[in-house]
């Protein structure tokens, strides 16, 4: 990697699923506790870190949710881990089912070949 080539961000599929104690409260009880439990422990103890939600509880029963975070490099991703794991987040409100974590296209950028499964239409 040259000095002007940055390395590529780190991408966590973090498949959760929720437990009784998240499910036991309203949707408003809900929100509230990610703004206020959660969130700012991960915006006080990371930098460089991105994420979608997406619910998936209508297709799966083995996963009711994937939350995609991006993280600038390892050292965010794993701050963002620790910090989440500092919260009732991690095993009070859902079980983090699987981690699928890697980088886009790396395979590209290890034989110097163009991304072949990039697709748009």
């Amino acid at each position: 990697m040259s000095a002007t080539e940055s390395a590529p961000p780190v991408t966590a599929f973090m498949l959760i699923k929720t437990l009784p104690e998240w499910l036991a409260m309203t949707p408003h009880e809900r929100v509230n506790a990610l703004s206020t439990e959660v969130m700012p422990v991960v915006k006080a103890k990371t930098t460089g870190v991105r994420s979608r939600f997406y619910d998936t509880e209508f297709y799966s029963t083995r996963v009711t949710d994937v939350w995609v975070w991006e993280a600038d490099d390892h050292d965010a991703y794993q701050l963002l881990i620790d910090a989440l794991r500092e919260t009732p987040f991690w095993d009070r409100y859902f079980e983090v089912v699987d981690l699928l974590v890697g980088t886009e296209n790396g395979y590209a950028r290890t034989y110097g070949v163009d991304p072949v499964a990039t697709v748009a239409t």
